[in-house]
């Protein structure tokens, strides 16, 4: 319990240099608006969309870490381990071994990104309902699962325009999936839920963690070709 309280304070003291932290991406604002950003270079496109990535991941982790301190038995979190076998995001084309990741192309790379980004927009939405009927669920945790899901719709908006501009592949819309790669149940028993969550929020950190790595490839392809491992 006290580590949870250490835990909760380091965290409050953190937060508001995350919410300043990130450059937003819209461009709506802008003549040509959101479907090219013509005032950010492509270079600085991609820097802010690997800003965004890399917060977006360490706001991941600060969240599963403390959904863990607060309503995971200490004898199931070793199912944490277990969680990468379960993902919703497994039957996606994404290569997973270094070898895979070194050998696709940048456009692979690119598109790789906007599915993971795009295949997690729902379930964050959905998450976010269900930690809501935790009776003793911190705001902290809310209010970081709340941002994680706005900015990853962000996320989503510069990739698509870090495609257009990389690539020249034209208009891109950023629709999503009618049939969510996540199925929702009746509202299970409690332990069930919490697991559940639980899994949701350790699965989502490993791809925003696999979304921070593909665009920093990326980016170490623009500036030193041969040298990115």
């Amino acid at each position: 319990m006290m580590a949870a309280v250490h835990w909760s304070l380091w965290a409050a003291a953190l937060w508001p240099s995350l919410l300043t932290a990130c450059i937003p991406l819209d461009c709506s604002g802008e003549p040509g608006g959101v479907s090219r950003c013509p005032s950010i270079t492509q270079e600085k496109l991609l820097d802010r969309v690997i800003q965004h990535a890399e917060l977006i991941y360490r706001v991941s982790e600060e969240s599963c870490s403390l959904f863990e301190e607060m309503f995971v038995p200490f004898p199931l979190r070793l199912q944490r381990n277990q969680a990468g076998s379960a993902c919703i995001t497994k039957a996606l084309p994404i290569p997973s071994s270094k070898s895979e990741i070194q050998q696709i192309s940048d456009k692979w790379l690119l598109h790789s990104v906007l599915m993971l980004v795009q295949s997690w927009i729902e379930p964050l939405v959905y998450l976010q309902t269900t930690l809501d009927r935790y009776d003793d669920a911190p705001d902290m945790l809310l209010n970081k699962t709340k941002w994680v899901s706005d900015k990853l719709i962000s996320l989503e908006q510069g990739v698509v325009v870090l495609i257009q501009k990389m690539l020249d592949e034209g208009m891109l819309t950023t629709n999503h999936s009618e049939q969510s790669l996540l199925q929702y149940d009746e509202q299970p028993e409690m332990l069930e839920s919490v697991m559940r969550d639980y899994a949701l929020l350790s699965c989502f950190k490993k791809d925003a963690h696999k979304m921070e790595l593909f665009l920093k490839l990326l980016k170490c392809r623009q500036t030193d070709k041969y040298n990115c491992a």
